[in-house]
């Protein structure tokens, strides 16, 4: 059992040493091991490890992630049936509006940038393919969590909380329920400013032919821009038309299960 659980150990080491990498970009081995409160010698293990696989590039006495990544993840991405179905209609949004269109997941409780389109005077705030992102301040976020099974919305809280970020986020389960109703009764949700001061966003959440949320599709801008009706009615419009095309293409994909 002992051998097994040092595999456990040594395996859950080198992804936290990926994640670590890819939050920092570069480190070295000293860095490593204050970071994750292990010897120097097993730091130096690793990413010798990760080095000799291609999954790290050694420059002086630093470490940083090999693009290798970057193919395993542009590879997973297309085998996703969500991404192939609106990836040409999150284009025609980005066209269409002139502003940043997000595709969104959601991952072990977080928010997955899954594609984006920004066009013309787009506003490309920080949304990095493939980076995470709490639920409760975006639009996007609120979108899904809708359409979670509460039992779901629970574990997410208790595992993230509810950080405040600008004075308009909400912070209390409370205050969150009652946006999530709202949300289910009229169909998109709205982020007025709730992660980032002068940002707001409008989402649309993304549904199976059984009602189970697969993602959801955001436009975020500045606010003196997203506001009035073309933030209430034009592109809550305009989302709603590209969702359905979404889902109609998911449900006669031929994976579509």
């Amino acid at each position: 059992m002992s051998d097994v659980a040092d595999q456990r150990g040594s395996d859950s080491t080198l992804l936290e040493i990926i994640s670590l990498l890819d939050k920092h970009g570069t480190v070295g081995v000293t860095e490593v091991a204050d970071h994750l409160d292990i010897a120097k010698s097993t730091a130096h293990y690793h990413l010798n490890t990760l080095l000799r696989n291609d999954f790290v590039i050694k420059e002086g006495l630093k470490y940083k992630l090999d693009t290798k990544l970057l193919g395993i993840g542009i590879q997973a991405r297309r085998r996703i049936p969500l991404f192939r179905a609106a990836k040409e209609e999150i284009g025609k949004l980005g066209s269409k509006t002139n502003e940043l269109v997000i595709l969104s997941i959601e991952e072990r409780g977080l928010g997955v940038y899954l594609h984006k389109s920004s066009n013309g005077s787009a506003l490309d705030i920080d949304a990095p393919i493939g980076r995470t992102a709490t639920l409760h301040n975006r639009a996007l976020g609120k979108a899904m969590l809708a359409y979670l099974p509460e039992k779901r919305v629970d574990e997410i809280i208790e595992r993230h909380g509810l950080p405040e970020t600008t004075d308009r986020t909400i912070t209390t389960r409370e205050q969150l329920d009652e946006e999530l109703e709202q949300v289910r009764a009229e169909g998109v949700a709205f982020n007025r400013e709730e992660h980032i001061e002068g940002i707001n966003g409008v989402a649309v959440p993304i549904l199976n032919t059984d009602g189970n949320v697969l993602g959801a599709l955001n436009i975020a801008g500045p606010a003196n821009r997203l506001q009035g009706s073309t933030f209430t009615e034009d592109y809550p419009y305009l989302l709603s038309k590209a969702r359905n095309t979404i889902e109609l293409g998911i449900e006669h994909s031929d994976d579509s299960s």
